[in-house]
């Protein structure tokens, strides 16, 4: 019973972590789509007034800044839907499937920028600005600074790749703005003409903040190595309830920012009984929930033996006959009875041989060494740090 409480508890904090992230999410992108929404039309209308091909693509890169943040809110919405029989861990994953459609947008743009750039490149047309333009564009770079910086560390504190990748592309428009100020400053004063080369710049940064905010995105949804940090702290945090040996297998799903759920294997003496190591996997699934927010859906166990000399002895030695090779990482999960001749033990394996070929060689060396005994030989892959 104490294990359904637990789990319901981490159930409900995740589900209050979820709302408030959202509702920090949502906030977040309104005032980027309201501050972008007046940045658009005062650099349109400047654009077109002064005939500069460079402050109408500007104006254009805040326009699918709108666009995005329209995304993002909606892809926000959808992934905080409750899970259901179809989706039973909920739909977080939507998430990323709309910073998808976000860097699929700032690409495009950047293309289309480009494409306007050296039109006006081939075709020149000279452009003339006012004083007032001139102090418009200057709140204007400022305006994008502080709303980059703000969107950028609400980002960070709610884990949203969407509203990282927009406070970095408003970081990004705040310095090519600049480049267009001082592009406007120089015709200003010399007219000499340098924008339809700017929009050029303009268009490359554009296209390359979206392909990084996609290849990142694109990780996340096909799975990645889980964070270092996060892996150790949860081995940590494992490993300091008594009598555990050791935490291996660490495999955590992601489901959507702030949604991971993970499985874990650990080492515990062969004389504990059911009941005890019940009592101890409940204790370490609400650490590791505490700690670090972790739901762990599965805690398997590897006994180790506590009971003669010789059982050391050998494990000691395999340990050496294993880590002898270099594609060997680790070796866990090591039992052995010597009244029955049997032995057993996984090896992390790197990716620089096949599972097959590297289980080939050990189980001969190790029969070479212990031809008395029958040895299985697990493979687990190097998923984790």
């Amino acid at each position: 019973m104490q294990k359904e409480n637990i789990g319901t508890d981490n159930k409900e904090n995740l589900a209050e972590q979820i709302v408030y992230r959202d509702r920090i999410i949502v906030k977040t992108s309104v005032i980027g789509i309201i501050t972008n929404i007046f940045l658009v039309l005062f650099k349109l209308t400047i654009g077109f007034l002064s005939s500069s091909i460079s402050i109408i693509l500007d104006g254009v890169n805040n326009l699918t800044d709108v666009i995005s943040s329209i995304v993002t809110i909606v892809g926000t919405k959808l992934a905080g839907k409750k899970p259901d029989k179809k989706h039973p861990l909920g739909h977080g994953r939507i998430e990323y499937i709309a910073t998808t459609i976000v860097s699929a947008i700032i690409i495009y743009a950047g293309i289309t920028a480009g494409r306007e750039a050296i039109k006006k490149i081939l075709e020149p047309e000279e452009a003339n600005y006012s004083i007032i333009a001139l102090i418009i564009m200057a709140v204007a770079v400022v305006t994008k600074i502080v709303l980059g910086l703000y969107v950028q560390k609400q980002g960070h504190k709610t884990n949203s790749g969407a509203l990282i990748g927009s406070g970095k592309d408003a970081l990004f428009d705040a310095i090519l703005s600049g480049s267009v100020l001082i592009c406007a400053l120089i015709t200003f004063f010399t007219n000499f003409s340098l924008e339809a080369y700017v929009g050029i710049i303009i268009a490359i940064f554009i296209i390359r903040a979206g392909i990084e905010m996609m290849v990142e995105t694109l990780d996340e949804i096909l799975g990645k190595r889980a964070d270092a940090e996060t892996t150790k702290k949860i081995k940590e945090t494992i490993c300091k309830s008594d009598p555990v040996m050791g935490a291996y297998d660490l495999l955590i799903s992601n489901y959507g920012p702030n949604r991971n759920y993970a499985s874990v294997h650990i080492e515990l003496p062969d004389t504990m009984t059911v009941d005890e190591v019940d009592v101890l996997t409940r204790e370490i699934e609400k650490n590791v929930y505490m700690e670090t927010g972790v739901i762990l859906t599965g805690v398997g166990v590897y006994s180790y033996n506590t009971k003669n000399d010789e059982a050391t002895r050998i494990r000691n030695r395999i340990s050496e006959i294993v880590m002898a090779n270099e594609w060997a990482l680790q070796m866990h999960g090591f039992y052995v009875n010597t009244e029955k001749k049997t032995m057993r033990f996984d090896v992390v394996l790197s990716f620089d041989i096949t599972q097959k070929e590297g289980i080939e060689i050990l189980q001969k060396a190790v029969a070479t060494e212990f031809p008395d005994y029958n040895c299985l030989i697990i493979p687990d892959l190097d998923i984790t740090d």
